[in-house]
């Protein structure tokens, strides 16, 4: 199976093999792909096939039911970090045409005595799935298995110990999101998109299929470049927090989610992205290996939990008085 067009393609296998040099040769490959594109594609990623058929089943079913049944599950004051989020709330960062979307939030399973606990909402069971949260936790976490053996060799790219990230992510800010555009059937606000042109902000995502194409990223020539053919991949992209810590070595690359050309526009599309954050009090200042003469420090220091609650409110989440 070839790799999604556009963007490189890279064998997590490699990595967790006992060959030093494909492990080496991965690490190369994928460093490469984040300080160019900035998304990469990746096979053998040990997410079973299985396990994302029953995902898309359960959030297919979701998103089916009633607008008065979903409702229940938009749960106010927690900036949408749990439950339900309807059509059209959030927006791409600078832009007040809200995107033709509706979607889930699924967050960190604390399950020891972590204190940290006490920061997350609750995650939100569907009463009328019984099997939805289950099967978003058995996914969330398979996810966050698969982003810790990235971050591994994203560590390793940028002259760190191995294990720099495994303190920051344990028990991490990450989000598990099924998303629900829903066909277009009248006339939608000037500008509004799928979703808009952004970047993400957390360290790296992961997105496993879609039920159709649309995701487009922007690259280095100003071209927007679909990618298409995702099957056996998953698609892996660098967030801000980790350009903002690389100091810009790491790409945090433009994309969006187009709406389909007119006879598709009757249909639906899913798609369940990952967004690895690390812990709130992650510092996100700049690497002194990544600053020199020539890439001057180009931010200044904060946590990952400010850095979240300022894009919060710049995407139509968090009130601004919040």
């Amino acid at each position: 199976m070839s790799a999604p067009q556009g963007i490189p393609s890279v064998d997590l296998s490699e990595f967790l093999s006992d060959d030093s040099q494909k492990q080496k040769k991965f690490v190369k490959e994928l460093g490469a792909a984040y300080e160019g594109i900035g998304f990469v594609a990746v096979k053998n990623h040990g997410i079973p096939k299985t396990l994302i058929d029953n995902l898309y089943d359960q959030i297919q079913r979701f998103f089916a039911l009633s607008e008065d049944v979903k409702k229940k599950y938009d749960i106010p004051g927690i900036g949408g970090q749990r439950g339900y989020t309807p059509f059209g709330k959030e927006h791409a960062k600078g832009k007040s045409a809200g995107d033709l979307k509706e979607f889930w939030h699924f967050g960190q399973f604390v399950e020891d005595n972590d204190p940290i606990k006490e920061e997350y909402p609750d995650n939100v069971e569907v009463n009328e799935l019984p099997d939805f949260l289950p099967t978003g936790k058995k996914a969330y976490q398979t996810f966050e298995n698969t982003g810790r053996h990235l971050l591994r060799a994203i560590a390793i790219h940028l002259d760190l110990d191995e294990d720099y990230f495994n303190p920051h992510i344990e028990n991490g800010n990450s989000i598990l999101r099924p998303i629900h555009y829903p066909p277009i059937t009248g006339e939608v606000e000037d500008g509004a998109v799928r979703a808009g042109a952004h970047e993400d902000i957390n360290l790296i995502t992961l997105l496993v299929g879609a039920s159709a194409d649309g995701l487009e990223v922007l690259n280095k020539n100003n071209e927007w470049v679909a990618v298409t053919e995702i099957q056996d991949h998953i698609v892996v992209n660098v967030g801000d927090m980790l350009q903002r810590l690389t100091n810009n070595k790491l790409n945090s690359t433009t994309h969006r989610v187009v709406n389909p050309p007119k006879e598709q526009l009757g249909t639906s599309r899913y798609s369940v992205p990952f967004f690895l954050h690390p812990r709130s009090e992650m510092p996100l200042n700049c690497l002194p290996s990544c600053i020199d003469e020539e890439h001057p420090k180009a931010y200044e220091d904060i946590t990952a939990g400010d850095y979240l609650m300022e894009r919060l409110r710049e995407i139509g989440l968090v009130d601004d008085k919040e």
